[in-house]
């Protein structure tokens, strides 16, 4: 008889999780309520044991359970800068929507890419649910976070680019500035 350990120990920091699975924290938060704010919030050299004992959460099999399929979600929803450049290439119509603050596109921006519309955010969540939508950011975390929301609010074609405009100068364009 085999027995399969999980990739997540109850021992861990929050700290360690959150370095592996950068999704945990939004997905105990949107599941549990737990580490979104600052009444529900987490310290990082807490254990995972400790959070789901301070936040009631019993089951702590579940919980685990919750952070490995968040973490699956967005491994499925990353795309990488040379994907992204593959379609634009060949014309492929879908949206290119960077999230970064107007202060940040001031520094370096990707000329395909739309700014997203802050003062009209409400304009995307009108699109057909099935566009194809791409955002970006800096590193690919914030994109990350967007893309869930789409995700959240019904949109079923929505990725988030892999390292962002970080990846992209890696993999496609170096002579866009770093900061």
């Amino acid at each position: 008889m085999t027995t399969t350990t999980s990739p997540i120990d109850l021992n861990m920091t929050m700290e360690q999780i959150l370095a592996r699975y950068p999704s945990a924290q939004r997905a105990l938060f949107q599941r549990y309520h737990v580490g979104g704010c600052s009444s529900c919030g987490f310290e990082p050299d807490d254990t995972l044991a400790q959070v789901c004992k301070d936040h009631n959460l019993l089951d702590t099999t579940s919980v685990v359970q919750t952070i490995l399929a968040a973490h699956e979600v967005d491994q499925k929803m990353q795309i990488e800068p040379k994907q992204v450049k593959a379609w634009l290439d060949a014309g492929e119509p879908f949206r290119f929507v960077d999230v970064r603050t107007p202060e940040e596109l001031a520094i370096a921006k990707i000329p395909q890419a739309e700014a997203l519309d802050y003062q009209a955010p409400e304009k995307y969540m009108q699109l057909p649910k099935d566009t194809k939508i791409v955002f970006s950011c800096k590193s690919g975390m914030r994109s990350m976070d967007v893309a869930s929301y789409f995700i959240g609010h019904g949109f079923t074609n929505v990725y988030s680019m892999r390292g962002g405009i970080n990846g992209w100068r890696q993999q496609i364009d170096p002579s866009i500035p770093a900061y």
